[in-house]
């Protein structure tokens, strides 16, 4: 049975709040390929300027022996103040905001925009033969609705990757 549970993955999303200086974002990801590991989602910005410090968001996979050495890893970094795993310490919520580009016309860009509508994507450009959604949530109903879109005439995606922060009182 333990040997199962070594092999089983699961995904992580880990919150790293740092020092806002050149070349901490470097070091990351260096401890990330260094090891083999992969990031799945990757994003950081500043978030205290008084402090000068950044919060790194990082979504993995693996399985939980290489999710514990990465936040052992991530912890020994300097400069970094602190690593939380939101997937395990509590609720929280991640979002993403993707931007879809589609060139349609006809019935496929009066069915794409009906699509939009019912995932609550907002046109943010629009021309004779394409449109630019934009659209936030979940990575699964951004998943979702891009593949809606692959028949219709899916041309182009930018995600911001995951933004996520603890539910409740708890903070990092």
């Amino acid at each position: 049975m333990s040997a199962q549970i070594e092999k089983t993955e699961r995904t992580a999303t880990i919150a790293v709040l740092v020092d806002n200086e050149p070349g901490i974002l470097a070091r990351v990801v260096g401890l990330f390929s260094g090891r083999g590991y992969n990031i799945d989602s990757l994003t950081v910005a500043a978030v205290d300027a008084a402090q000068m410090r950044s919060r790194i968001n990082i979504v993995t996979t693996g399985t939980e022996m290489v999710i514990e050495q990465i936040k052992a890893q991530l912890s020994r970094l300097v400069p970094v103040y602190q690593v939380s795993d939101l997937t395990r310490e509590g609720p929280h919520i991640a979002r993403e905001m993707a931007m879809i580009k589609v060139v349609a016309t006809g019935e496929s860009r009066v069915e794409s925009l009906r699509l939009a509508d019912a995932f609550r994507a907002r046109v943010i450009d629009a021309t004779t033969g394409s449109f630019v959604f934009e659209l936030t949530g979940a990575t699964d109903k951004l998943d979702a609705f891009i593949e809606l879109m692959r028949p219709l005439g899916l041309a182009e995606v930018s995600r911001t990757g995951i933004a996520a922060i603890a539910r409740g009182t708890r903070t990092i």
